[in-house]
């Protein structure tokens, strides 16, 4: 399991109060946060981030890692990855000019949350304004999306190696997002479909009920839909758990047929509500192989309304080598591939 790792310029202590001469950064956020009293924040979704700016020799982190794993990085390079409760993370030895610090969620949440406390320039440094990226892309997705273990190199997973191996930062949305120079947001969870989850769990709340929610495992509070979030592109990838394991008695089709049915129509109307809500935006649609040509057909239905709303990435041949039958690191980086040809097609 990973613990706590740190660099050797890295100083750990425990809890303790931000001294009065230290300045507090604004931070770039990148996913949905609920702000908290003193400028903190609490966080549940997959991939979440909180970027600083600031010049001077040292900067210290503030957490509340919950149960999740969270890496911290400098000019982007890692340089402690943080697990288990409360810390106060001091880098210092830090060369001259400008510094961006940063801090990524790599484990998925499924209920509970972390808690960002803030970033601190130290003495000597200076606060200067966070950047926010040109481009902005949401990604709305199941394990795929999440990176379900996906540093593991093996099949056979415990539930704690898949907690552990799992890593948002190595899947096709922060990749995809690097290349095009974007700020993200992730609205991921694992085992949900467009109307269907895995093995037919959980009936009644598929990811479109779980995606107003700020934090996944809780009910409220909900997005505000004034908020100034507005993605360039939305990439959903959704379906796989919709038909990968057979209906069973007493679920809500009679078949397949009525199965594919419904999820058509429920993916379309999906896609139709975050269009109105998002009209900048425009849509890829990851389509693997049991539904295929249901993403075709959504494609072909939406774009009737709104010409060249979305557009159908196939996603075929990978390896599936980490937890669970699960997307490799291989994997993601060839599903980056096959989106940024096609976002380069969309995007202005």
């Amino acid at each position: 399991m990973r613990s706590l790792i740190l660099a050797a310029v890295a100083v750990l202590a425990l809890s303790h109060p931000a001294s009065a001469a230290q300045t507090a950064l604004t931070s770039n956020i990148g996913g949905r946060a609920v702000a908290l009293p003193g400028g903190a924040a609490a966080f549940g979704w997959p991939g979440v981030y909180f970027e600083g700016r600031f010049t001077g020799p040292s900067v210290e982190v503030a957490v509340d890692a919950g149960a999740e794993h969270l890496a911290v990085s400098v000019d982007g390079q890692v340089r402690a990855e943080l697990s288990t409760g409360s810390a106060r993370l001091t880098l210092g030895g830090l060369g001259p000019g400008e510094h961006v610090v940063r801090l990524d969620k790599l484990t998925e949440s499924q209920a509970g949350s972390a808690r960002f406390l803030g970033f601190f320039v130290g003495p000597g440094g200076r606060a200067l304004p966070p950047r926010a990226r040109a481009r902005r892309i949401e990604f709305i997705g199941d394990s795929h999306t999440v990176g379900y273990g996906v540093r593991a190199t093996k099949h056979d997973c415990t539930e704690a190696e898949i907690h552990d191996l799992t890593d948002t930062s190595l899947t096709f949305g922060p990749i995809l997002s690097r290349r095009l120079d974007a700020d993200y947001r992730i609205v991921a969870f694992s085992g949900r479909g467009v109307v269907r989850n895995y093995g037919g769990s959980s009936p009644g709340q598929p990811l479109p009920a779980l995606y107003p929610r700020m934090i996944p495992g809780e009910a409220a509070p909900s997005v505000d839909p004034a908020e100034p979030w507005r993605p360039d592109l939305i990439v959903i990838g959704l379906g796989t758990n919709d038909f990968s394991t057979p209906l069973q008695p007493g679920e809500a089709w009679a078949d397949e047929a009525a199965l594919h049915a419904d999820y058509r129509q429920t993916y379309a109307g999906f896609i139709r509500d975050l269009a109105r809500r998002q009209p900048q935006a425009r849509f890829l649609l990851i389509a693997g192989d049991s539904f295929a040509a249901d993403v075709d057909q959504v494609v072909q239905a939406v774009d009737a309304e709104t010409p060249g709303l979305a557009t159908p990435v196939r996603i075929t041949g990978m390896d599936l080598g980490a937890c669970n039958w699960h997307p490799s690191a291989a994997d993601q980086r060839m599903m980056a591939d096959k989106l940024e040809a096609a976002a380069r097609v969309v995007l202005p």
